[in-house]
């Protein structure tokens, strides 16, 4: 039976100039076969390996295939409204959000593959805990937000959370010791995205062990086949679900359910929605909202010339200053139609990487500087490809504080920072006093529970219950 197996890989592989990758398998155990040639097995050999070696040619770098001059920037629909007809769009899309929310049409959507390596944190990123006083989990935040908007709205948001092959396992476990924050189970559904195999720089894809390939998660951009392939697609459909709020679990301050966002999509007759944030800065690393003929994309920041990125309208503001925060709405048919007709629409992206890896003689690898490629699917590849695509300009504070490193922008310290400014922006918003310093900055450490407050009014219809809030203070409000 080993033989035949051994035939079979074989012939998946040698089209492709992959048969090293049996080069141990005569030495290998019966388990050991059985994990290998099940892994050699999942990957579209033919076309992943292509994918490689057209990124790997030097003549094939993504910005070179960009035609800028035939490049604008992408209007977007501004967060508050500037003329009348604005505003009766706005009032409308909130109303059609709030009904879309209250007869459960709407779903939730996070992807958390990833673990917190850069965050000095071994386990998945999700579980990383980030709130100043109580240190909940970045999945607590948005499991106790979903419990309020389910309560606030008399519905069922469905959560579908997609992990990795490194994370899936704890993730669930993580889920199950804390009875998954409140949350009725069945509503909670996790699925692994898939992986692709690391390609060395002669194209010949990588070995961890005799055993196993060294394998990595496809990206964001493989949410579509992964909704499809897990039967989570399927389930949306079964309950009546139409849209998906999309958001990636290092961002604690997104609005996971936002009723104008919701709205503003469905009324447009949007197959995929993208929040935008205006940059701070041309070097801001932000993908840009670009149109190419006739066509929305994002463009990423290391591929815009710098006569792109420093250019400016007539009153100052810099042109191509739409940047993606990577916060979507999502329609089922959409998905639907990504994981069928247009399934081959997504490119990978290339990512130079330095992985560990084993010789064909055994030796153990480890890279001091880059010396493979890994391919990443990125879901605002689908941009092009969506019927209506709606922009809508976001406000930073209020919405984008992402957890990616250990210190300095973008930490857990610049995040909670963010989080105490947005509390007390909205205590000030509902009317509650709140001490602050000579330069305007909090003077207390105030952590809401998104269980009872996940926006303004939630905390204004609580205010004369609260307790006064002193200068120093160390307080949870819930």
């Amino acid at each position: 039976m080993s033989d035949e197996i051994k035939r079979h890989l074989l012939s998946l592989l040698e089209p492709c100039g992959q048969t090293h990758l049996l080069h141990f398998w005569d030495s290998l155990i019966a388990a050991e076969k059985e994990r290998l040639a099940t892994q050699i097995q999942a990957v579209d050999w033919p076309k992943v390996t292509a994918w490689a070696k057209k990124l790997l040619d030097p003549a094939a770098s993504e910005a070179a295939g960009i035609p800028f001059d035939r490049l604008v920037p992408a209007p977007y629909q501004p967060l508050h409204p500037e003329t009348p007809k604005q505003e009766e769009f706005h009032k409308a899309s909130i109303a059609r959000g709030l009904e879309m929310l209250r007869t459960g049409k709407v779903a939730a959507f996070t992807v958390a593959g990833g673990q917190g390596t850069r965050l000095g944190f071994s386990a998945p990123k999700g579980t990383f805990p980030l709130t100043p006083l109580r240190h909940k989990s970045l999945f607590q935040i948005f499991a106790e937000g979903l419990l309020r908007l389910q309560e606030k709205y008399g519905t069922t948001i469905p959560w579908y959370i997609m992990t990795s092959h490194v994370t899936d396992a704890a993730t669930r476990e993580f889920f199950q010791t804390h009875g998954y924050f409140g949350l009725n189970p069945a509503n909670v559904r996790f699925f692994a995205q898939a992986n692709f195999p690391a390609f060395g720089l002669d194209g010949k894809a990588l070995l961890e062990s005799p055993s196993s390939l060294v394998l990595s998660p496809n990206g964001h951009g493989g949410s579509f086949a992964a909704l499809k392939d897990s039967g989570a697609l399927d389930d949306m459909e079964a309950r009546g679900i139409t849209t998906l709020t999309y958001w990636q679990v290092d961002n604690p301050l997104t609005i996971e359910c936002d009723p104008l966002f919701i709205g503003m999509h469905d009324l447009s007759g949007s197959d995929m929605s993208s929040r935008a944030l205006i940059k701070r800065d041309p070097k801001e690393k932000l993908g840009h909202f670009c149109m190419l003929d006739g066509h929305l994309t994002i463009v990423e920041y290391s591929d815009m010339p710098d006569s792109l990125l420093y250019q400016q309208e007539a009153d100052g503001r810099l042109r191509y200053r739409a940047g993606s925060p990577a916060i979507h709405v999502l329609s089922t048919a959409f998905i639907r139609r990504m994981t069928g007709a247009d399934s081959a629409s997504l490119q990978p992206h290339r990512a130079n990487k330095k992985v560990p890896h084993i010789t064909l003689d055994g030796a153990q690898v480890t890279p001091e500087a880059p010396n493979a490629i890994k391919l990443e699917l990125f879901i605002f590849d689908a941009l092009p490809f969506a019927r209506n695509p709606l922009v809508l300009e976001g406000d930073r504070a209020e919405q984008f504080a992402p957890v990616k490193n250990k210190e300095g922008n973008d930490s857990p310290e610049s995040s909670r920072d963010a989080l105490l400014h947005r509390t007390q922006r909205w205590c000030q918003l509902a009317g509650i006093p709140f001490p602050q310093k000579a330069d305007g900055s909090p003077d207390a450490i105030v952590e809401l529970s998104p269980r009872s407050f996940v926006d303004v009014e939630d905390l204004a219809a609580a205010k004369d219950r609260l307790p006064p809030i002193t200068a120093g203070a160390q307080l949870y409000l819930e």
